[in-house]
């Protein structure tokens, strides 16, 4: 998962600062054995702290219980959702990250997150080898085919440019017969496509579309001129023009006239169809992160206030 530095986005912090501020509980606890929840409060980032609810883990399956781990497949780096702690580092954080492990601490287990490329994260869910996906994922109706999805965050589509924006993006038409980029397998990639109807209307040439494994590739493919832009979620373009070289490289557009007309669709933690225990126990648990003001905690600590909902839900794509 190696990638080249200036692209990993990574939050380089000693190791004191990473137990506090990653949700990570660097302090072990004592093991409360099988079947059974931790009653000890969890300390999984700075200002917050999470204690297992035995109801909550009570509703989790047998299998879940006695693993006492729910296993996550997640693409990384995509920041500030999923990224490295540091350069070189297999060691993750994000918002995916510390809200899944705030989840797991409210149930009793331990989210473990694994990276995997994002258009294998479903298939692998569907093969039983994870139980979730928390990985910055759109609930689409078709998606909801395979798996269900507990609603946690809402944000729209984006471009990256070049500083400055040297191609003037301001309204989608922009980019008819121009080349850009995209993360494949992506919402974003699907509503590429649904643009080139309004460039032929317009009578201009289609968008020219690169499609990447990684959005980092798709970055540096517009870093080096192969690309005038990448098309991705605004979160993640803001959070990439502000780091990358200390905000020297990237710009962002945004807005209905440059990314073209959208419906909001949530972000979902995507769940295997075969353990619906296990999303209704983390729709539950999510909801009670809202209540307390946990949630929300984790999104200021991103910086991302704006992109929070009111009301786990799911399936609400």
């Amino acid at each position: 998962m190696l990638r080249p530095a200036v692209l990993r986005y990574a939050v380089t912090l000693p190791l004191a600062a990473l137990c506090s501020l990653a949700m990570t509980a660097c302090g072990g606890s004592a093991d409360p054995g099988p079947g059974k929840a931790p009653a000890k409060a969890q300390k999984i980032a700075s200002g917050v702290t999470v204690k297992a609810d035995p109801a909550l883990h009570a509703g989790l399956s047998e299998k879940i219980r006695s693993r006492k781990v729910v296993r996550v497949a997640t693409d990384v780096p995509y920041p500030p959702f999923e990224m490295f702690t540091s350069v070189g580092s297999h060691d993750i954080t994000g918002i995916d990250h510390d809200l899944g492990r705030a989840i797991g601490a409210r149930l009793g287990v331990t989210f473990t997150f694994t990276p995997q490329k994002f258009d294998g994260l479903l298939p692998a869910v569907q093969a039983g080898k994870f139980d979730v996906v928390m990985s910055a994922m759109t609930d689409k109706k078709e998606r909801q085919q395979a798996v269900d999805f507990v609603d946690y965050l809402n944000a729209g589509p984006g471009w990256l440019v070049k500083k400055g924006n040297p191609i003037g993006l301001s309204k989608i038409t922009d980019v008819c017969g121009r080349t850009v980029g995209v993360q494949s397998g992506t919402h974003h990639q699907q509503l590429l496509k649904d643009r080139q109807a309004t460039c032929e209307e317009a009578g201009l040439p289609p968008i020219k579309v690169l499609a990447f494994a990684k959005d980092s590739e798709a970055q540096l493919a517009l870093r080096s001129g192969k690309v005038v832009a990448d098309f991705l979620d605004e979160v993640t373009a803001a959070w990439v023009a502000s780091t990358t070289d200390h905000g020297k490289t990237f710009s962002t557009v945004t807005g209905d006239a440059a990314v073209g007309p959208h419906s909001p669709s949530p972000m979902g933690i995507a769940v295997a169809k075969n353990d619906p225990r296990l999303s209704r126990s983390i729709q539950r648990a999510l909801q009670s992160l809202m209540d307390d003001g946990t949630y929300l905690k984790i999104l200021k600590h991103y910086h991302v206030p704006g992109i929070a909902i009111p009301k786990a839900t799911v399936n609400a794509g």
